[in-house]
């Protein structure tokens, strides 16, 4: 799995994940292979920056399908672009990529199968299987070191001179501590957030 984090703070948004990637029980460190978690799209609304947790076949489909999306159709500004989005590219996906949208019988949707974190100026965002969007005011975190990122992120966030970067750098290096599954160096951008009109 992973440990993947976005931050919101005084103007600035910080997004980091990990760079350990797992095949059962073997490690596949960053020093065997470029791991990055952490992909940049350029939306007509400026940088985005996507990072997920979960199977590694993930990473090239979404980089590659966001890819081919029409620079139009691609707007991840707020919770309502990000739903359209990804519900335009649900049906390429399935069609061009042969994703396996079933997880429970009892499901009320198909599946995209994603947990992704995105950071742009305009906030950090949450989607999850079902396409559920959440924008979120501090931090958050993905994947099977979230537990101990959040922890770590939600002890310091109050102190007054700590940066959104440094938190997020805070989020990783507790995932990276206690979670089996994820692994330093960490990579971490940021970015600054857009006035408010």
């Amino acid at each position: 799995m992973t440990t993947v984090v976005v931050v919101r703070k005084a103007g600035q948004i910080a997004i980091a994940a990990d760079t350990l990637v797992t095949f059962g029980d073997t490690r596949l460190a960053n020093r065997y292979e470029d791991n990055t978690k952490i992909f940049k799209v350029d939306t007509d609304t400026g940088p985005s920056y996507l990072g997920m947790a979960g199977t590694v076949a993930h990473f090239p489909v979404l980089r590659k399908a966001i890819g081919s999306m029409p620079r139009e159709l691609l707007k991840l500004g707020n919770r309502d672009e990000v739903f359209d989005t990804f519900t335009k590219l649900h049906p390429y996906l399935k069609e061009n990529f042969f994703l396996q949208t079933k997880e429970e019988d009892s499901d009320p949707y198909e599946s995209s199968q994603f947990s992704v974190v995105i950071a742009n100026a305009t906030g950090i965002y949450g989607l999850y299987s079902y396409r559920e969007v959440f924008e979120f005011k501090e931090f958050w975190g993905i994947g099977s070191g979230r537990s101990f990122a959040l922890g770590a992120m939600y002890a310091i966030y109050g102190k007054p001179k700590i940066t959104a970067r440094e938190i997020a750098e805070a989020g990783i290096a507790a995932g990276c501590e206690f979670d089996r599954n994820s692994a330093a160096p960490a990579d971490v951008f940021t970015i600054k957030m857009k006035e408010a009109k």
